[in-house]
């Protein structure tokens, strides 16, 4: 009898229901695209944010703390501290090794230019020599392309990058290119430590820093030219990270003041200080630092991200329960004459409201379904036109879009309810 009663209200009503239970759904489609893209946004945004540069700097223990006390680094010529090229491809090896994206070592030096196109010459120059492209055979059996190429894929290249094996080919910053009267293809000699070395301009970039003044060698031919075979002054490490928390920011300044479980929890958490510590533990005297402007704009953006994100949830559900809300206690309102009949021949509060109840559970039920599954596909959709990839499905979100939908409609059914023990029998059945 009672669910008889509940289904011929749902179909006497079905135009006030079926709008109720678009507003269900519109709610939790809504809800569960972004509780998915929200909970899949951080790898999303930090890979947007890898194509802008590193956030990673290693550098040998002894220059790292020149760096510190005097604000000096390998650059200026006063350390003569280095890395091991050799060592460089373990950075692949640390635990979490899929969250590194792409390094590249880099060694400076200064040269003095012999012959141009036609420009000054006889002039000192910054050259840093690099690995433009490089593929490596790791100690775990796996290869990895890496290189400046990808760690650099936002600079503007006029002409092209030097090719993989090409060790005749430079690259030349904007300012020295324009400085010496240099474009790609031309030819130019540099003479470093006594060697005299031909190099091509296969390209001349644009970055927007400091790097415009510098040319850009094969890290093999640098090393040749300097006598430091097998070395480098410094390596950029881009990796995905997580924010920052207290937890992190403890054990940046020293690891060993955590708690076993601290330091578990710190350890196996992409954290940048716990990324930097692996590194430092598969390199021979390194001290791995987060680029911080990079490291904190990631954090700031994708906090800011999550943020956006769940207050649009919120009031779309907000919205949807104040929709419920009219709708449902309408139809109670042209139940009046029914609810005060049913008061009347013996029937509780209690069982008047349980009635209404279920009728808004069927109809919630239906709405949050649909709404769930248009959500997964809304979620496609911005994961497509935002971050150009598939969002991933979380099976989490199935029962946090249902305890949301439970809540708009236990927010939208209370006017509803209240209406319905106001109601007295005999003012009703009196038409008053």
């Amino acid at each position: 009898m009672f669910w008889r009663m509940a289904r011929g209200a749902l179909f006497r009503q079905k135009g006030k229901m079926l709008m109720a239970a678009f507003t269900v759904a519109l709610g939790a489609s809504l809800a569960a695209a972004l509780l998915n893209v929200m909970l899949d946004v951080g790898d999303k945004v930090n890979q947007e944010l890898k194509t802008y540069g590193a956030n990673i700097n290693v550098l040998p223990r002894g220059a790292s703390l020149l760096d510190d006390l005097y604000g000096l680094d390998e650059s200026g010529g006063v350390s003569e501290k280095y890395l091991k090229e050799a060592e460089i491809g373990n950075i692949k090896t640390i635990f979490w090794a899929f969250n590194i994206v792409d390094f590249t070592p880099y060694l400076n030096a200064r040269a003095r230019l012999v012959s141009g196109a036609g420009g000054r010459t006889g002039e000192d120059v910054r050259l840093t020599g690099t690995w433009f492209n490089r593929r490596l055979d790791l100690p775990t059996g796996e290869s990895v392309e890496t290189g400046m190429r990808n760690l650099k894929s936002w600079w503007d290249v006029q002409g092209e990058w030097p090719k993989t094996g090409d060790e005749s080919s430079c690259l030349a910053g904007e300012e020295a290119a324009k400085k010496h009267g240099l474009k790609p293809g031309d030819s130019v000699v540099f003479l470093c430590d006594g060697i005299t070395r031909e190099f091509t301009v296969s390209g001349v970039f644009s970055s927007g820093g400091g790097e415009d003044g510098v040319f850009y060698l094969p890290l093999s031919a640098l090393q040749e030219m300097t006598g430091k075979t097998g070395l480098a002054h410094r390596v950029e490490v881009s990796a995905l990270t997580t924010p920052d928390n207290e937890l992190s920011r403890r054990a940046a300044q020293d690891p060993k003041n955590l708690s076993i479980k601290e330091w578990e929890t710190w350890y196996c958490t992409a954290y940048v200080s716990a990324i930097c510590y692996q590194i430092d533990e598969v390199m021979t005297d390194a001290v791995s630092k987060p680029i911080r402007q990079v490291a904190e704009s990631e954090g700031a953006v994708l906090e800011k991200t999550r943020l956006l994100m769940l207050l649009i949830t919120i009031l779309s559900l907000a919205g949807s329960a104040l929709g419920v809300s009219n709708l449902v206690t309408a139809g109670v309102m042209e139940r009046a004459a029914e609810i005060g009949l049913l008061k009347a021949i013996g029937a509780f509060d209690s069982q008047i409201s349980a009635l209404i109840l279920a009728e808004i559970a069927i109809m919630g039920a239906a709405g949050g379904t649909a709404g769930y599954f248009a959500g997964l596909g809304f979620a496609q959709i911005i994961g497509k036109s935002v971050f150009g990839s598939a969002v991933e499905i979380k099976l989490m979100v199935i029962p946090l879009v249902a305890a949301l939908v439970l809540l708009v409609l236990l927010a939208g059914s209370i006017p509803s309810i209240r209406f319905l023990l106001s109601l007295r029998p005999a003012e009703v059945l009196h038409g008053r």
